[in-house]
């Protein structure tokens, strides 16, 4: 069964939302962008959830000793890269790892299954920031790919009109959202409790 992640939480409603809809995970961007939070922001959110869904922290070219402490202060389940990170870099890590890969072609899984991490996540090339573009990237790449499923988010342009479709032709163990459940650049309880609906309904 396809997990779900909403990402880029910033209320307590919002927190809430992903929660009363059944999201399995939950992502926190700490990293320089509009979703933005500190480390005492997601001390008071997490406070919203509960102890089964995984909590996510998303790090850009962070320093090590910073995405430990945040690790080890909130606490956080999972470290997302979403950087120039090293493979070095998450082998020193003492936080499993999500390590992000802007994805435009088959070299760039390729060049992903050379990392040691938990899961790959399969993202669009960002803007003006890494990741949250809101587009999709061409799925096919990753359904021509011998990649192992259960290591596998999906990212980039998702919402609830077709992650059914991305459910059925990759098959990942998580999807995750953040622009997609928003209106206005700011997430949106509605869209929240429709896209995981989408990927339950799509489970059935």
């Amino acid at each position: 069964m396809t997990m779900v992640k909403i990402c880029g939480l910033k209320e307590a409603e919002h927190v809430r939302a992903a929660v009363e809809a059944g999201a399995d995970a939950i992502g926190f961007v700490f990293a320089n962008s509009s979703r933005q939070i500190t480390l005492s922001q997601a001390k008071n959110l997490i406070a919203e959830i509960p102890s089964h869904i995984l909590v996510i922290g998303v790090f850009v070219n962070e320093d090590l000793h910073t995405i430990e402490e945040y690790a080890n202060e909130i606490p956080l389940d999972y470290a997302q890269l979403h950087g120039d990170e090293s493979i070095e870099f998450v082998e020193s890590l003492r936080v499993p790892v999500i390590k992000a890969f802007s994805i435009s072609s088959q070299e760039d899984v390729q060049r992903a299954l050379n990392y040691p991490s938990d899961f790959y996540l399969f993202d669009t090339p960002g803007t003006t920031y890494r990741g949250g573009s809101g587009k999709a990237f061409d799925w096919n790449i990753l359904a021509n790919e011998s990649i192992p499923k259960e290591k596998v988010i999906l990212a980039g342009g998702l919402h609830a009109d077709n992650v059914r479709e991305a459910v059925q032709k990759i098959q990942p163990y998580m999807v995750d959202v953040s622009s997609g459940v928003e209106t206005s650049k700011r997430k949106d309880t509605t869209k929240i409790h429709a896209f995981v609906q989408a990927v339950l309904d799509k489970e059935r």
